[in-house]
């Protein structure tokens, strides 16, 4: 947790005393090193603009795990949506207005009293991004990606979340064509819920499967 942090002198307009400048001087790794080159070719070349990839950073940027949660809600309000969105999540995405990217298949993955999924990338960090916005570090870390598939119990209950021993925990790894969602159960006591309230239950952990919605 980020402690607070407070100056012993007024921020002004006109202020004249220096900062340290905010310098990153870590270098570049393999694969942004090739993605800035065929960025800057694919520009150079006229084949895309500068402006259309600020654009859809900034799409990118926008999106958060708001969206999955509406998602996830409908399913758990409208039966039908929740057959059509567990049959192609693609096109249920579209249905609300969420694009995902072209060639990416987006997959969901229903919570039953029976089994509980959890979601990993083993080889990277591949994540719903259109869905659930920019992935936290842990899940990016070489920790998470390696215990979660060989002990996800004690992972899930450094989380928190402690599953049944009667309850299959499926890891489902992911892919650079495939993206996953968890759709979690809906708590019990939640039958007079507002949309809004079932929305304030669905948090980014509960889509990854780290956590369970707790009302």
């Amino acid at each position: 947790m980020m402690n607070e942090h407070h100056h012993g002198h007024d921020h002004t307009d006109g202020h004249e005393h220096d900062h340290t400048p905010i310098v990153n001087e870590e270098k570049p790794g393999y694969y942004e090193i090739l993605e800035i080159s065929i960025r800057e070719l694919l520009i150079e070349k006229g084949i895309i603009k500068a402006d259309e990839v600020r654009k859809q950073i900034e799409v990118l940027d926008s999106r958060s795990p708001v969206l999955g949660s509406k998602l996830v809600v409908k399913a758990w309000l409208d039966p039908d949506f929740r057959v059509r969105l567990i049959h192609n999540g693609n096109a249920a995405a579209e249905e609300m207005g969420i694009s995902i990217y072209d060639n990416t298949e987006f997959t969901i993955l229903e919570d039953t009293p029976e089994v509980h999924h959890v979601i990993v990338c083993t080889l990277c960090s591949c994540y719903p991004r259109p869905i659930l916005g920019l992935p936290p570090d842990w899940y990016k870390s070489k920790e998470y990606r390696a215990r979660t598939v060989k002990e996800p119990r004690a992972v899930l209950a450094e989380f928190g979340t402690v599953i049944s021993d009667d309850v299959q925990i499926v890891v489902q790894d992911s892919t650079a064509s495939q993206r996953y969602m968890v759709l979690p159960l809906r708590p019990q006591g939640t039958e007079n819920f507002t949309e809004a309230e079932l929305e304030s239950l669905v948090t980014r952990d509960t889509m990854i499967g780290v956590t369970i919605p707790r009302i």
